[in-house]
């Protein structure tokens, strides 16, 4: 049993680290501001499926066994931030597309933002190196059944994540008519392209060892 004043002090930490711009904040807003919320809300879907993967890893004792193998560990950081250059990449040259209204073609963009959220968080390291350098902290090994608590905590987690980045999502949307009427969301695509290549530099840097 995890007393309610460690649930507490863990949420508010999990707050903080998920209001601090990284991989997963700047993708969704980009992807909200040019498809729209629907389109981002699959993301975050898939964003919640990876974070809660590795929660189970965590459990399980595999995160451990990453953080701790320098090979596994730096195959995970160079393959999140080739996808994230990749996803740049799209953004940049897929700028100038129109959204796809029929039904099929949504369904189709809306499946492959939950692929790549989901792709984006298995393969982004500062997730694992949470559960392992984070996570223990607020699990207390004397009160026993440390894998129920560790899965407890990932679940808290996984739900305050998902919460914030589907606000982000909203606030996003909300302002993606204004900008098309402006005619400048081509503009803004490529900038946001530009912001993920940013981002993917800022994580070699933070996950190097």
């Amino acid at each position: 049993m995890i007393a309610p004043t460690t649930l507490f002090a863990f949420a508010v930490t999990c707050v903080i680290i998920e209001i601090t711009p990284g991989p997963n904040m700047a993708w969704l807003a980009a992807l909200s501001l040019s498809r729209g919320w629907r389109t981002g809300l699959s993301a975050v879907a898939g964003v919640a499926l990876g974070l809660s993967v590795y929660g189970i890893a965590a459990a399980l004792g595999v995160a451990a066994i990453i953080e701790n193998s320098p090979v596994l560990y730096q195959a995970l950081r160079w393959g999140g931030v080739a996808y994230l250059l990749w996803l740049a990449w799209d953004a940049w040259f897929t700028a100038d597309e129109i959204t796809a209204t029929n039904v099929s073609d949504a369904n189709h963009e809306r499946a492959s933002a939950f692929r790549r959220g989901l792709i984006t968080n298995l393969l982004n390291p500062k997730a694992a190196v949470f559960y392992i350098a984070m996570l223990p902290e607020f699990v207390t090994v004397s009160a026993g059944n440390v894998v129920t608590q560790t899965l407890t905590l990932s679940g808290v987690y996984v739900a305050i994540a998902t919460a914030i980045h589907a606000l982000i999502v909203l606030l996003a949307s909300s302002v993606r008519g204004l900008v098309a009427r402006s005619g400048r969301m081509e503009a803004l695509r490529r900038v946001l392209a530009l912001g993920l290549v940013g981002v993917a530099v800022w994580l070699a840097w933070a996950t190097a060892a």
